[in-house]
């Protein structure tokens, strides 16, 4: 016999199937999912008549149980943005422009961010990796090096602002932007270009003197291939060809902590102040020299020991003109990953193409000089310069051309080297924050301490004093490039701007830490510039790890 449809059996197994399915969800993940308003109010910007937006949908968040807003837009020609939009009742009032990293061309999430209820907005910095990786967005294409260099994130930020007025129908209480290495030259960027667009800015590891540090790059590779890679800090031990030993760094790395590790108090691995630090190379590696004729991986041979120097000292021109600063004292154990070929790199700068590889190629000339040669690795391979399609190779890169104006136009464009800040610092009375790990050796951080310095002088008539009223450096000993290394180097960035922007907390420390296998095992306070940490804990265990603790030091 057939059911009738109210009979209780089926009321009842509905009910069952109903409360089974409810017990599934959340009810705040049920709530987003099956709120028909939420949904239509973030579908409604597509229709948003000023800006190009070609999506807007819900959206789950990999860093929250509660899903946001996503839009993707365009504007023209080639930038795509995309915005991260947190639900009405999770938005925290602020709008976040995140920074971006390399040479871009895609769009990056800060999942985290939105899910401490940030109003975030990203760009592809006006190009698409996928089809033009590197620089080779740049080939003959001033509108793509404009958008690189700068339209690129404030237009977004002016689709951000618009986007965030439409969706929660009022403005941000405050903006912020956050970013490291590429995303700290933006940061310094919208500080000098867009002074209007953010309350408080964090600039990290910024790659401000665009030009220069590429230059840089490049000539640091020159030095390591020079006379078939004679110099080359990485060894070949048994003759096949294949430089299979990197113990040479290791050599120098000891040699240089055994002089001045113990400057700040303690020995642990990390130099508190490399500036003041008094190796030199030709006098403490003296004992460390190989028989004239001979090499090893145990000794250095001259060349060995001028590759050494020359990466200390940095590049200068014909006429002594230094062009961008030498590696820090303490950031040896990086160099390999972009500098010394080896096996660990194939024995070529194919893995270093970020250093050198097609800059130069695509954006540093007016006129681009040619394209990338068939296999970057090949050093002695000779660049066809003639033809519709020239090549360039960046091993014939002339670093007088840095100093005689042929990369003056783009620097114009993608350089953040002026140091008067006054219409964002002063007239506005903007909060800048920038950190730099002190071994970066991608980003050489005594250019960014150069810089700030500079700003001191031009917008602050050098008052250090001053400036700290609105911009701060903080220096990090043992930090690689934005993050890694083997002193503290993680802490939460944006906070600390937070706080001083919106309750006049202005930061003095922030305490950073380092762990190994999730657990934290050396920390303590970076302090603004121009002080430094100096252990004040027991002295007679100054060296023992336990007492790495952020109370053991104090800014001095």
């Amino acid at each position: 016999m057939a059911l009738h449809p109210s009979s209780s059996f089926v009321k009842s197994a509905l009910q069952i199937l109903l409360i089974t399915l409810f017990s599934c969800i959340p009810l705040a993940a049920y709530a987003q999912q099956n709120n028909p308003a939420q949904t239509q109010a973030c579908e409604a910007l597509e229709e948003i008549r000023n800006l190009t937006i070609t999506s807007a949908s819900i959206r789950a968040n990999s860093r929250s149980s509660d899903s946001y807003c996503y839009v993707r837009g365009i504007i023209s020609p080639a930038i795509h943005f995309h915005a991260q939009l947190p639900l009405p009742r999770n938005w925290n009032g602020r709008f976040l422009q995140w920074g971006d990293g390399g040479k871009d061309g895609d769009l990056d999430f800060a999942d985290h961010r939105v899910a401490e209820g940030y109003a975030v907005t990203n760009s592809n910095m006006g190009h698409d990796n996928g089809v033009e990786p590197g620089a080779s967005f740049g080939f003959n294409n001033r509108q793509a090096e404009i958008d690189f260099g700068y339209r690129a994130v404030h237009l977004t930020v002016m689709a951000g602002k618009v986007l965030v007025n439409k969706f929660y129908n009022k403005a941000p209480e405050y903006s912020y932007f956050e970013g490291c290495s590429q995303g700290g030259r933006q940061g310094l960027m919208e500080a000098q270009r867009f002074p209007n667009d953010f309350d408080g800015i964090v600039a990290g590891a910024p790659a401000f003197a665009y030009q220069a540090l590429n230059a840089s790059g490049t000539w640091n590779l020159q030095r390591m291939f020079r006379d078939d890679l004679a110099g080359n800090l990485a060894v070949d031990t048994d003759g096949n060809g294949s430089f299979d030993s990197l113990k040479l760094i290791d050599i120098l790395h000891e040699q240089v902590l055994q002089k001045c590790d113990a400057n700040d108090g303690i020995r642990d691995g990390v130099l508190g102040s490399p500036l003041s630090c008094d190796f030199k190379p030709a006098s403490d590696l003296a004992d460390l020299m190989c028989p004239a004729g001979n090499s090893s991986d145990q000794c250095f041979t001259s060349a060995q020991l001028q590759t050494v120097q020359d990466f200390y000292q940095g590049p200068r021109d014909d006429n002594g003109v230094q062009i961008y600063p030498g590696k820090m004292l303490g950031s040896e154990m990086r160099w390999a990953g972009f500098y010394v070929p080896s096996e660990a790199n194939n024995n070529g700068p194919s893995k270093l193409i970020g250093v050198a590889g097609d800059h130069m190629n695509y954006l540093f000339y007016e006129e681009d000089p040619g394209v990338t040669i068939p296999n970057v690795r090949d050093y002695n391979y000779q660049a066809k310069t003639e033809g519709p399609f020239p090549e360039f190779h960046w091993i014939d890169y002339d670093i007088n051309d840095f100093t005689n104006g042929s990369g003056d136009l783009m620097m114009s464009i993608t350089d953040a080297t002026d140091p008067d800040l006054s219409q964002f610092l002063k007239d506005r009375g903007g909060k800048l924050i920038v950190y730099h790990g002190l071994i970066d050796t991608l980003i050489v951080a005594e250019s960014t301490q150069n810089y700030y310095n500079d700003m001191v002088d031009a917008t602050f008539s050098g008052s250090m004093a001053a400036a700290k009223e609105n911009a701060r450096l903080f220096l990090a000993p043992g930090m690689a490039h934005c993050a890694g290394g083997n002193g503290p180097n993680t802490w939460d960035k944006l906070t600390p701007l937070v706080n001083w922007v919106e309750n006049g907390t202005a930061p003095d420390t922030v305490i950073a830490t380092h762990s190994s296998n999730g657990v934290v095992d050396n920390e303590r306070p970076l302090c603004a510039v121009p002080q430094q940490a100096r252990y004040i804990g027991p002295s007679d265990s100054a060296d023992n790890p336990a007492n790495w603790i952020a109370e053991n030091f104090r800014c001095e």
